[in-house]
């Protein structure tokens, strides 16, 4: 008979790998549908986060936070956006190192466009395989897993290094024996 530590993890481990496969199926089903040519799903996240902070304008460095790509990876996504005329680069006033990105009249126009296909594919999938009871519990359960003590808070854990955003690559959302797939990036 397993003790109830080992069939608490052995049930972690696989609730973990379930949303993992989930949100990569649906993920790969969204991109496979994604609704415009303009964009790319990574080009759309970035615009994405662009459109939730104030005047829809953000430094680079904190726009890296919100996404889950590479910091070269994100330069390279803004300097697309910036050939099409959907973002604008700016010096930072406050640090002349710094970038700021912000969305053209352009990139809002595409970005509500997308966005309004977008929702309805999202509802398609999530809303057409779950009841309203179902959706509220996993925005419940996925916020209570975003918000809750992370590894190094638990006394239990060994310890566990605590990457910075440098050290950070795809690899680190994989679980075990997995590669990581780039489309888990998107929104």
């Amino acid at each position: 008979m397993k003790d109830k530590g080992t069939s608490q993890k052995s049930l972690a481990v696989s609730a973990w790998e379930s949303l993992f496969r989930a949100q990569v199926t649906i993920m790969r089903e969204l991109t496979a549908c994604f609704p415009t040519g303009e964009i790319s799903f990574n080009e759309y996240d970035v615009l994405f986060n662009l459109s939730n902070q104030p005047e829809r304008r953000a430094r680079l460095k904190e726009l890296t936070q919100h996404l889950l790509l590479t910091q070269p990876s994100i330069s390279r996504l803004v300097d697309r956006l910036t050939t099409k005329g959907v973002v604008e680069k700016l010096s930072d006033p406050g640090d002349g190192r710094g970038i700021i990105v912000a969305m053209t009249p352009l990139g809002s126009d595409i970005f509500r466009s997308t966005a309004v296909r977008h929702a309805e594919a999202i509802s398609r999938r999530v809303g057409g395989t779950l009841d309203h009871d179902e959706l509220e519990q996993l925005m419940a359960l996925c916020t209570k897993l975003r918000l809750g003590p992370t590894i190094a808070d638990v006394p239990e854990a060994e310890a566990c290094p605590v990457l910075s955003d440098d050290e950070t690559d795809d690899s680190a959302v994989a679980p075990s024996g997995s590669t990581a797939d780039p489309l888990v990036a998107g929104r």
